[in-house]
């Protein structure tokens, strides 16, 4: 098997994972997954012959119990809560808190690039050395990301805007710099949106070490809405902002246009 099979539950494809690869999807490691099993934190995998086989549950857990271990929850308190949910508590509920705190935001799908093609895009004219030193400063970024002899793009978007800057005269050591801004702007909007929702909607479960399935959903469906109410709160103050910059750094230059215009002589 090579990782993802094919097999049908429920009238839909599941991916399936040997541990190696469910340590990759997960950004973990093979050791953490064996000592998350050890602990009782993780369920055993599927045994197919002598190969064990894993599934999405095993990596939306496995993500979560990441997440709460970035949070300072410790091993015995992740195991509590666990244990409740499988003893006591409704699985769905959890398993609905799961996805939501582990899907993707966005609905892009990552793409790839090889190592030509991103110099020839934007590093074109440049020396060896400058366009090496660009492209590993684009990797720090996380705009691209090394995947055996090419590049995974995470956000193609990102990566098109990047070459419409450059098209369009704007150095790259330049678009670098506004792009690692705005990555730094965004987090702390993030920040802001999630610090407002944790101080009065999180902390339902901070509170109770083990929530029930209501705090269980509730908490769940705030953070599905939060997904769009960002957007339609981040788009109308970035539209305009953009306009008033834009106004205000070509307006001045706009007038001079007319002006010129209207004391050019009439032509008879």
């Amino acid at each position: 098997m090579n990782g993802r099979g094919d097999e049908q539950s429920g009238g839909r494809d599941m991916a399936e994972y040997r541990i190696d690869e469910l340590a990759q999807a997960a950004g973990s490691t093979v050791r953490n997954i064996r000592a998350y099993q050890d602990r009782g934190l993780l369920p055993p995998p599927r045994l197919e012959g002598r190969v064990g086989l894993y599934g999405d549950s095993h990596l939306a857990r496995l993500r979560l119990i990441g997440k709460l271990l970035g949070r300072g929850y410790t091993f015995a308190i992740i195991k509590d809560l666990v244990s409740a949910w499988e003893t006591g508590k409704d699985v769905g509920d959890v398993l609905g808190l799961e996805k939501v705190l582990t899907d993707p935001w966005s609905d892009e799908i990552p793409g790839t690039a090889s190592h030509d093609e991103l110099i020839g895009i934007f590093a074109g004219g440049l020396g060896e050395d400058e366009s090496e030193r660009l492209l590993a400063r684009t990797v720090e970024l996380g705009l691209v990301e090394p995947e055996g002899d090419h590049f995974r793009v995470p956000s193609p978007r990102l990566l098109h805007v990047g070459a419409e800057l450059v098209a369009a005269g704007v150095p790259l050591e330049s678009v670098l710099d506004i792009a690692q801004q705005i990555r730094d702007d965004c987090d702390v909007i993030a920040g802001r949106f999630v610090n407002l929702v944790r101080e009065h909607v999180f902390h339902r479960l901070e509170d109770d070490p083990v929530p029930g399935g209501d705090e269980l959903t509730e908490v769940a469906a705030v953070v599905r809405r939060m997904r769009p109410l960002v957007k339609m709160v981040v788009d109308p103050f970035i539209a305009r902002a953009m306009e008033a910059r834009v106004q205000a750094a070509l307006g001045g230059h706009l007038e001079l246009v007319r002006d010129h215009i209207a004391a050019r002589p009439t032509e008879t």
